[in-house]
């Protein structure tokens, strides 16, 4: 169905298998921990936690209780993601229980659903009346859009048609409200989504008008008149959220202009992340290469001038949006992880568009800091806001960091985060490696095995590694039911020096390796090795000096691994520490520690505040004191007690 046929696709979750290692865990976390603990939370279950209301809304739309709608207008979307999280467990383990759970929300869901296909308990218990009238602010199609993804995963992992029919029907609905006819509203959604859920129904369902709603949608945006104004007009200049309009102009929308003349990530993070999701999947589906250029622009804006090292996006915390090229303050930092999983979302769209590694780096950034850090160890806890650079006392103190939190929260009264964390774990399978015509590739090197078909040639791999923490990698080859296969290993870009052996035998890399993939095209036969060599050394990143925030500062990486010092570690006052640039770093794995994770250790120094005997000022020379430093993965913060976190350290020569 797709408008070229030889773009990159995904290995189905079902032929992955994931078996040990750091996203095996976390995958693990998942299934029994947290969709256990995030059904709890759907159902206000969670002591001294925010409310969420979301399963008892839907009891109400149902006509099993009455009551008033409470939570926020777009609460229906953390239930479609919990499902969506349940379908990808249940397509990797069979687990009856949580199956039938599953299927009693989807009979609930269905219930709710009104006689016309609508389905949105916020309109259907508070304002039945006023159905498409608040594009712009209400989230009527952002919700559409998650149900619709949970309805694709779920029949892909089951069979069961029930969600996905009942989704069938409200897109159907959609699709005779909105497009081009002069009897259709000429609207798209405030909050982008349904734009690439569409383009999954079209891939399940084959039916065309998909994929042309999601075209509509994403061709219509930033058209003039603006469509945000016309209908604010009608509503009587109106606003769900008090001075909205105040404060949220056509940039917050990504509206401000066609998508196709967009250049520069504006507004709100997660709505421009999902938005250029969906113009990667429409590209892909019909060719259009300006859309596609459109969206290289924009790739280049966000991951070469508005991205944290930990793979975060969206620095300010008013509006969760972008600001200008290079504002990267560390201690105000919004970076939500819902716009790090959405740059997983786009990273991964893009590198099927154009498989270049630079796509996949930035994937593996996003997800082994921005995303991870998330969430807690025991997987019931959970940061909406990602900063890096943490002190309690200025959280709690100032108005400008209300927004930071130095802890993990049970639970948000915005609970967007915690549910698609859970789904992104949950399908971490199907971003490991991709295919297309007779070529397999391995993006992240994660323990697994994987059992896929290439033009009527069965394939399995076994994939061995205990990656991230170092950089050695074995490929088995289990199965080639024809030899003659392309393999295509990534090259990380923080990798200075790599080896190969192929059966034993030195690869020389450079003659084969293209936009960062060494490709071995070859006769294989089972039991046949390849053995990736990766160079993982300890390493100081410096900042583009138009990061102001970072002149003079130096952040610890190793591997795709951002590290951070935290105060139970290495004492209070962590911005009066130095790293010299005669200092040793050294790896150390700890088992018992976070886990299971390497953390580094070094000499520094750092300021000897003992010699200023209660001055506020002084015309003195600075001392300094000898230090040991300890610093963790930047994910793992946080988890042991609450303190101050750092991720810049100040450099000296």
């Amino acid at each position: 169905m797709s408008g070229n046929k030889s773009y990159l696709k995904a290995v189905l979750l079902k032929d992955v298998k994931i078996e040990c290692g750091l996203l095996a865990k976390k995958n693990e976390l998942v299934r029994k921990e947290v969709i256990p603990y995030q059904w709890k939370a759907l159902n206000n279950e969670i002591a001294d936690a925010d409310p969420s209301n979301a399963i008892k809304n839907f009891r109400i739309a149902a006509g099993e209780t009455e009551a008033e709608f409470l939570g926020m207008v777009f609460q229906d979307s953390d239930v479609a993601k919990w499902l969506e999280a349940v379908a990808y467990q249940l397509t990797t383990n069979h687990d009856e229980e949580l199956e039938n759970l599953a299927d009693s929300v989807i009979d609930l869901i269905e219930k709710a659903q009104q006689p016309d296909g609508y389905l949105n308990t916020y309109y259907t218990i508070k304002e039945p009346d006023h159905k498409w009238t608040n594009l712009a602010e209400c989230h009527e199609l952002y919700c559409a859009g998650h149900m619709i993804e949970a309805a694709v995963a779920y029949y892909q992992a089951t069979g069961k048609r029930k969600l996905l029919d009942v989704m069938i029907r409200f897109t159907d609905l959609i699709d005779s409200k909105f497009g081009r006819e002069d009897d259709k509203i000429k609207g798209y959604p405030g909050h982008q989504e349904i734009e690439l859920a569409l383009i999954k129904l079209y891939n399940i369902t084959g039916d065309s008008k998909y994929k042309e709603l999601a075209n509509y949608f994403i061709d219509e945006r930033g058209q003039e008149p603006s469509y945000f104004d016309i209908e604010w007009e009608k509503r009587g200049k109106t606003s769900h959220w008090k001075d909205f309009r105040k404060i949220a102009n056509g940039e917050y929308y990504q509206a401000h202009k066609p998508v196709r003349e967009q250049a520069t990530a504006v507004g709100h993070a997660v709505r421009a992340m999902y938005m250029y999701c969906g113009m990667a999947d429409v590209a892909k589906e019909t060719g259009d290469k300006q859309l596609l250029e459109a969206c290289k622009r924009l790739w280049n804006n966000v991951t070469k001038k508005q991205m944290y090292i930990t793979g975060g996006v969206g620095s300010s915390g008013h509006l969760e949006s972008f600001t200008f090229d290079y504002d990267l303050p560390n201690d105000t930092a919004y970076t939500e992880t819902c716009a790090a999983i959405s740059l997983v979302f786009f990273a991964q769209r893009m590198f099927h568009l154009d498989p270049a590694a630079e796509y996949i780096d930035i994937m593996e950034r996003a997800l082994y800091n921005g995303v991870l850090s998330g969430i807690s160890e025991d997987g019931q806890k959970f940061f909406y806001v990602n900063p890096l650079e943490v002190r309690p006392e200025v959280c709690q103190q100032r108005y400008d960091h209300k927004h930071v939190k130095p802890v993990r929260q049970k639970w948000f009264g915005c609970a967007c985060c915690p549910p698609n964390i859970a789904r992104l774990l949950a399908s971490i399978g199907q971003y490991i490696y991709s295919y297309k015509q007779n070529s397999v590739f391995v993006n992240l090197y994660v323990d697994s095995t994987v059992d896929l078909e290439l033009n009527n040639n069965e394939i399995s791999l076994k994939h061995e590694t205990n990656y991230p923490w170092d950089g050695n990698v074995k490929l088995t080859i289990l199965k080639a039911k024809k030899p003659d296969f392309v393999l295509a290993l990534r090259i990380p870009s923080w990798c200075k020096k790599a080896q190969l052996k192929v059966n034993g035998e030195k690869i020389n890399i450079t003659e084969l390796i293209d936009n960062g993939y060494v490709y071995l095209n070859r006769s294989w036969t089972a039991r046949d090795t390849v053995e990736l060599s990766l160079n993982m050394p300890v390493e100081r990143v410096s900042a583009n000096p138009q990061v102001r925030e970072n002149i003079g500062k130096v952040a610890i990486q190793r591997g795709p691994v951002v590290y951070c010092l935290e105060e139970v570690d290495n004492g209070s006052n962590l911005p009066a520490i130095y790293l010299p640039d005669s200092t040793e770093l050294k790896a150390v794995y700890r088992s018992d520690l976070l886990g299971g994770v390497t953390m580094i250790k070094g000499q520094a120094i750092k300021l000897d505040e003992s010699t200023w005997s209660g001055r506020l000022y002084s015309t003195e020379n600075l001392r300094y004191k000898p230090i040991e430093i300890t610093a963790v993965p930047y994910f793992s913060w946080n988890n042991r007690q609450a303190g101050e976190m750092l991720v810049w350290l100040n450099k000296m020569n």
